[in-house]
């Protein structure tokens, strides 16, 4: 998407001595030799329209119309969650938050912290900003519990892998299992393993993490009193992902939209969470909507021109649109009462908005046949990495 704009301030900007043709003389006004004729700046101007009303129109159709009818049918019956005041005590509880390094996961980790679970294992990638988000989270939660950064890079199986292997070797159970980590709305690119990157990282990394600790899950489980949630992060961004919902080429990926990616991502969190909850009843999985939010899964759209046209109307809903937030701790409020609220107040294998609102979602999040063909199409796919 740069390329035009590049083209268009290439044809546009002030030219020095060396661009100028030195043949012989034939005008007191010599013809830049790069300049672009006046059709092709006007095509690139259309484009760069086009794309900029393209991403308006997008976002428009997948999050604010699917927003406001979130919120005009559900006022009043938002849950007043107050992590301070309504967590109970998490004595004994063993936690794992991918993602807690920034953002949503490190308020995630900062409010459950305070609550007495025995420890929290923070998932990143970064050992330096693994530290740094453990060493701000005590400095601000006096008498937060022990938490352990765990070595997490969800765009590799061999990490995936190498960090549920260092778990299990440590923990015989798990309690609390948060896949709150993602990506949005980056370029096209793949993971080590060639999937899309937002659906590679938010969907597949997620999914075989989730495959890998599900023995300790499930043992967890087993145990007298035990309650144990898997909580995946979703958005109401799943809205936009296309027809069909998932499409299972992954080349079919690279020529569709990055917001339609990042939705296709969104969406597959969803099913996984409901396919989950279908074939293990024992376990209580749901996806969470965090509301409208800045965190730093922004980062990746500073270079962009048209994600950042984007990524603006979809802040600027989070100053006006009620029950939204403009900070981590809100945004992180509706994951939190999913992973602390009384078993029997969650609807399992349901998609929640802030807070505690169950969401029908889209067309595509209702689809079980859909949901089982994602499940399928996932374990087909890890079997053939040898997971």
């Amino acid at each position: 998407m740069d390329g035009p704009r590049r083209r268009v301030e290439a044809a546009t900007r002030p030219l020095s001595s060396e661009h100028y043709h030195h043949g012989p003389a034939r005008s007191l006004n010599p013809t830049p030799a790069n300049s672009a004729p006046l059709w092709e700046t006007l095509l690139h101007t259309l484009r760069l329209i086009h794309e900029v009303s393209s991403t308006v129109a997008l976002l428009a159709l997948g999050v604010v119309i699917p927003e406001a009818r979130n919120w005009a049918t559900s006022i009043g019956m938002g849950k007043n969650f107050d992590p301070e005041r309504d967590i109970g005590s998490l004595e004994g509880k063993i936690v794992l938050v991918t993602g807690g390094n920034a953002g949503l996961g490190k308020q995630t980790i900062a409010y459950l912290s305070s609550h007495k679970p025995t420890r929290i294992y923070l998932a990143a990638r970064t050992a330096s900003k693994a530290r740094d988000a453990i060493a701000d989270i005590r400095s601000s939660v006096p008498h937060a519990c022990e938490i352990i950064h765990l070595p997490l890079d969800l765009s590799s199986f061999s990490s995936i892998a190498s960090a549920a292997s260092t778990f299990q070797s440590r923990e015989s159970r798990l309690d609390m299992l948060i896949n709150n980590a993602g990506v949005m709305a980056c370029p096209y690119g793949t993971t080590q393993e060639g999937y899309e990157t937002q659906f590679g990282t938010n969907h597949m990394g997620h999914a075989l993490l989730t495959k890998l600790l599900l023995p300790t899950l499930l043992e967890t489980a087993k145990q007298p009193g035990a309650d144990v949630r898997v909580i995946s992060l979703s958005s109401i961004g799943h809205h936009l992902a296309p027809a069909g919902g998932i499409p299972f080429d992954q080349r079919a990926l690279e020529q569709v939209n990055t917001w339609r990616r990042y939705g296709v991502s969104k969406l597959a969190n969803i099913l996984f969470a409901r396919e989950l909850a279908s074939r293990y009843p024992q376990l209580t999985s749901v996806s969470v909507h965090p509301g409208l939010i800045f965190t730093d899964l922004y980062q990746s759209l500073r270079a962009n021109f048209f994600l950042k046209i984007g990524i603006w109307i979809y802040g600027w809903l989070a100053m006006v649109l009620p029950g939204h937030y403009k900070d981590t701790r809100g945004g992180a409020l509706n994951q939190v009462w999913c992973a602390s609220a009384r078993k029997e107040e969650l609807k399992n294998g349901a998609f929640y908005t802030p807070v505690g609102k169950v969401n029908a979602g889209s067309k595509w999040a209702r689809d079980e046949g859909l949901q089982k063909k994602l499940w399928e199409w996932t374990e087909g796919e890890l079997e053939k990495h040898g997971y």
